[in-house]
């Protein structure tokens, strides 16, 4: 009995470093694929040098996973390879974010603003002439809001892959006449597409887009076609006073921006999130949830917690706020985002 024990007693501790080095190794693979992918982008470009670092330093991971299980070199291995992972953290936490560089047009201008009191003045408010997705004329103007005529707030969900992934745009209401909506984007360089992968690596900028809904809401409804976009209006409830404390972070952020700019991070810092971050200003802002990360639900998730309009079903809620046709046969009329609004039916102000 006592040799039984002590065997099983040993079997265990046998299977427990293995697994121990096995998750070692997995862990070593983890940071050789990031870190590999973090030379090849490298900042902002990726050349012919950063290619063969990154095959270089994949090779180094390799090696360092066959040393964890040898026993006679594996602090050598393992303990150089985390040197050099090291290093390279340095390396990338010093990759800086920039204003300076070759944009495309539609991400040339970055937005600013002025307050005085009641008045918020926005400069570089984008209004494209749209003939397709990619040929447009750019087109800026600068107005000044009345915060004191603030009082609507919607969240649209734009969908293009299915129902969990959607962009999502904030447009501040003055009146009911008056429409600024703000899109928070990667800022691409001239022949950069995007790549939700290349976003987890510093590759781009972030901007925020302030735009009349004639071109950010108009884009996606009548000209995107591959794939096409289907976009939903939700108005959010709350008072006037958040409202207005949320627009006026807004204005704070576009600012900072545009003396110190920051990078998107598709994970941290995107479309979604940043309006979750935003809405700090409300004390009752919504408990963070994985419905803010899987960006899709979000409307559905500000349903469930009665920050829509619940006199009616989410379904019924989203039919009548789905924009596309009505924008389609309104292209560029001077009252869009007006009519745009007239089949949403659900009453109330504006938060998140």
């Amino acid at each position: 009995m006592q040799l039984t024990g002590l065997m099983h007693r040993s079997v265990g501790r046998i299977v427990a470093h293995i697994a121990l080095l096995i998750l070692m190794a997995l862990l070593l693979a983890a940071l050789t694929v990031w870190g590999a992918l973090a030379i090849y982008f490298g900042d902002s470009h990726t050349s012919t040098v950063q290619t063969a670092l990154a095959v270089v330093f994949g090779l180094t991971g390799m090696v360092a996973m066959g040393g964890v299980f040898s026993p006679r070199s594996r602090r050598r291995l393992v303990g150089g390879y985390l040197m050099l992972f090291i290093v390279l953290l340095v390396w990338w936490f010093n990759i800086e974010p920039s204003n300076d560089r070759q944009w495309q047009a539609d991400v040339a201008e970055l937005p600013y603003a002025s307050v005085e009191g009641d008045l918020v003045t926005v400069y570089n408010i984008r209004n494209f002439d749209y003939q397709s997705e990619f040929e447009y004329t750019p087109v800026y103007y600068s107005k000044t809001y009345d915060l004191s005529k603030l009082d609507s707030v919607d969240l649209y969900a734009i969908y293009w892959a299915g129902p969990a992934i959607a962009h999502m745009i904030v447009s501040f209401g003055f009146s009911g006449q008056d429409y600024l909506a703000v899109s928070i984007e990667a800022r691409k360089e001239l022949g950069e597409g995007y790549s939700s992968i290349k976003g987890f690596f510093r590759q781009y900028e972030l901007i925020y887009i302030m735009a009349d809904e004639r071109d950010v809401i108009r884009l996606r409804t009548n000209y995107r076609n591959n794939p096409p976009e289907d976009v939903y209006r939700f108005r959010l409830l709350g008072s006037p006073e958040i409202a207005r404390e949320f627009f006026l972070e807004y204005i704070k952020s576009i600012n900072e921006q545009k003396d110190h700019p920051s990078f998107y991070n598709t994970l941290t810092a995107n479309c979604t999130n940043m309006i979750w971050v935003h809405s700090h200003v409300n004390p009752n802002r919504i408990p963070f949830s994985w419905k803010v990360l899987v960006s899709g639900y979000g409307p559905e998730y500000l349903y469930d917690l009665g920050r829509l309009d619940t006199s009616v079903s989410f379904d019924e809620l989203k039919r009548r706020g789905y924009v596309n046709p009505v924008a389609r046969a309104l292209g560029n009329a001077p009252d869009f985002s007006r009519r745009i609004r007239a089949p949403q039916t659900s009453p109330g102000q504006t938060i998140p």
